[in-house]
C-alpha cells in the first residue's frame, strides 16, 4: 500500500548512488559498534575487570543481546510512527548510551549502556530496509540492498583498525564517542536529504494483538520454528567467534598488536561467501547450501579441535609454523558459513509468512539473536588461553544445525524463492 503512495506523490527519491550510501551507513552502525569493541577489549579487562578477563567480552555479547530485543519493536513502532521519526529515535538513544559508556565507572555500567546503545541500533538495522522497501520494489529493491550491503561488508575490515587509532591517541572511551559522532554524521544527512518515506495515510495503529498474533503465527510454522532454531546456533558460532577472537589473537598467539590487520584480511576474505552463494543458491537450492555449508564446517571445526587437542598443532612439529596460519583459515570458514547460511534461512524462515512479513521478520530476527546471545556469551566466557572450547563448541553447534536441516521436508516449494 505504502509503494502506491511514494509512487502517487510526496517522497522525491535521492539519487541512487547517495541513496545507496546512506542505507550502507545505516547498516553499518551494527558493525561498526561490535568490530570497533575489539580491540579495546584488553584495556578494559585491564582497568575493569583485572580479576576475570574474559568478562571483557560480554561487551560484544550485551551489544547483540539489545539490538535483538529492539528488533522486535522497531519495525512495527516504524509502520505507526514513521521510518525517520523511528530511526532517529533509536539513534537519540544510542547516542545517549555511548555517552554512558564513555564516563562508566565500572564494567557492570558499561554493559548496561551497551544493552541500551543495542537497543538503540535496532531502529537503523531494521527500519531502514523498511525505507528501502517504501521506495523500490522487487528486484529493485534487491539491487539497493545488496549493493548497500557490498559497502557494508567493507565496516568489519576497517572499524578494528580505526579503533586501534583512536585508542592510540585517546584511549579506549574515545571510541564511544567515535560511535556519537558516526551515528550523528548519518542522522545529520538522512535528516538533510531522506525525506520521510511512508506518510501519515499509509500508517497503521500501533496495537500489541498484531504483534502477539505475529508470534503465535511464526511459533506454529514448523518449518519456521526449525530456520529460527538454525539460525540460532548459526549466530551463536558467529557471536562465539567474535567475542573470544581477540584474546585468542593476543593471548594465544601473541599477535596482540597486529590483530586488526588480521582482522581485516579475515573480514575481506570472508566477505566472498554472499558472492558465492549467490553464483550457487539457484542452482542447489537453499536448503542444499545450508546443510552443505553446515557439515563442512562440523568437520573443519571437528578437525581443528583434534588437531589442538593432540598436540599437533599446539604443541607437536606443526605448532611453530602452522599453528597460527589454521586458525586464520577456520576463523575466516566460521565467518563465511555466516555468509552463506544466514540470509538463505532468513528466506526460509519468511517464505510461508508472506502475508506478515514485516512482523514475522522482526519476530525471528529477535527470537534468533536473543537466544544466540545465551549461546555465544557462555562458549566466549569458556576460553581457557586456547582456541579448543570455541572449536568444540562451534563443532556442535553447527552439528545440531545440520542434524535440524535433515527434519526440512527435502523439496523447495515452487513458491520458495530462491
Amino acid at each position: 500500500m505504502s509503494h502506491a503512495h511514494v509512487e502517487a506523490g510526496a517522497p522525491p527519491r535521492l539519487p541512487l548512488p547517495e541513496f545507496i550510501a546512506l542505507i550502507a551507513m545505516l547498516f553499518a552502525t551494527i558493525a561498526f559498534s561490535i568490530d570497533a569493541m575489539l580491540p579495546a577489549l584488553p584495556e578494559i579487562a585491564q582497568q575493569l575487570t583485572p580479576a576475570d578477563p574474559n568478562k571483557a567480552q560480554l561487551i560484544v555479547t550485551s551489544f547483540v543481546l539489545g539490538m535483538g530485543l529492539g528488533t522486535l519493536f522497531a519495525g512495527p513502532l516504524s509502520d505507526s510512527f514513521g521510518r525517520r521519526n523511528v530511526i532517529m529515535a533509536g539513534a537519540v538513544l544510542y547516542c545517549a548510551a555511548s555517552a554512558v559508556a564513555m564516563i562508566a565507572p565500572s564494567l557492570e555500567t558499561v554493559l548496561a549502556a551497551r544493552i541500551v546503545q543495542g537497543l538503540g541500533a535496532a531502529g537503523p538495522r531494521v527500519v531502514s530496509l523498511a525505507l528501502v522497501r517504501d521506495l523500490y520494489k522487487g528486484r529493485e529493491m534487491a539491487r539497493v540492498v545488496s549493493f548497500a550491503m557490498m559497502i557494508f561488508t567493507l565496516v568489519p575490515a576497517v572499524a578494528p583498525l580505526a579503533a586501534s587509532g583512536i585508542i592510540a591517541a585517546w584511549g579506549w572511551r574515545a571510541i564511544f564517542a567515535a560511535f556519537i559522532l558516526f551515528a550523528a554524521i548519518a542522522m545529520g544527512w538522512m535528516l538533510a536529504r531522506q525525506p520521510e518515506t511512508l506518510p501519515p495515510s499509509a500508517r497503521r495503529p500501533l496495537a500489541i494483538g498484531p504483534l502477539w498474533q505475529a508470534l503465535r503465527e511464526v511459533l506454529a510454522n514448523r518449518v519456521v520454528l526449525t530456520a529460527i532454531a538454525v539460525q540460532t546456533l548459526c549466530f551463536g558460532c558467529l557471536f562465539g567467534t567474535l567475542s573470544s577472537t581477540q584474546q585468542l589473537f593476543d593471548q594465544t598467539f601473541g599477535r596482540g598488536e597486529s590483530f586488526p590487520l588480521w582482522f581485516a584480511l579475515i573480514a575481506l576474505l570472508s566477505s566472498s561467501a554472499s558472492m558465492i552463494n549467490a553464483a550457487l543458491v539457484v542452482r542447489l537450492g537453499m536448503r542444499r547450501m545450508i546443510s552443505t555449508t553446515l557439515w563442512a564446517q562440523v568437520a573443519l571445526a571437528g578437525g581443528f579441535a583434534a588437531a589442538w587437542a593432540s598436540g599437533l598443532l599446539s604443541g607437536g612439529l606443526l605448532a611453530g609454523g602452522a599453528a597460527f596460519p589454521v586458525y586464520i583459515l577456520w576463523t575466516t570458514s566460521v565467518f563465511m558459513m555466516a555468509g552463506l547460511v544466514l540470509g538463505n534461512l532468513n528466506a526460509i524462515a519468511l517464505e510461508p509468512l508472506g502475508h506478515i512479513a514485516g512482523m514475522a521478520a522482526s519476530v525471528s530476527g529477535a527470537l534468533s539473536t536473543v537466544l544466540a546471545v545465551m549461546i555465544a556469551a557462555p562458549l566466549g566466557l569458556a576460553f581457557d588461553g586456547t582456541p579448543l572450547p570455541l572449536a568444540l563448541g562451534v563443532c556442535l553447534l553447527s552439528l545440531g544445525g545440520a542434524s535440524l536441516m535433515l527434519t526440512l521436508p527435502k523439496r523447495e516449494g515452487a513458491a520458495l524463492p530462491k
